[in-house]
């Protein structure tokens, strides 16, 4: 099996250009704009599809919207789930990597708890 989180770290080399003053905000408007381009292109072929079938009398709106999936198509839909998460999250996966791989940033709470009564 694929591992979706593994694959969604893939990046350019270097460090990530931040252009906002606080990174957690782009983070987060990362991961927004992520979401809204996948339901942009999401929409666009569901409007199209729904179109093409309707005016060709294949199938009518309410029929999509009374649709159950089976066991097999809801597990189905479970993968695309975890592997769309993982790329929406993508930013953040990457953040954690970079936290494990610099061993500066990479110490314990009590190390941390020491440095800052020191200042």
């Amino acid at each position: 099996m694929i591992n979706d989180i593994h694959l969604s770290s893939s990046k350019a080399k270097g460090k990530r250009p931040y252009f906002l003053e606080d990174r957690a905000v782009e983070q987060v408007l990362n991961i927004t704009m992520a979401v809204a381009s996948e339901v942009a292109v999401l929409h666009e072929r569901l409007d199209t599809i729904e179109r093409l079938l309707g005016s060709k009398n294949i199938l009518q709106t309410a029929e999509i919207e009374a649709f159950t999936p089976n066991s097999e198509q809801a597990e189905e839909r479970q993968r695309w789930h975890a592997s769309y998460i993982a790329r929406v999250l993508r930013i953040v996966q990457q953040e954690l990597e970079a936290l494990q791989q610099d061993p500066e940033n990479n110490r314990s709470m009590e190390e941390i708890a020491e440095e800052l009564g020191r200042i």
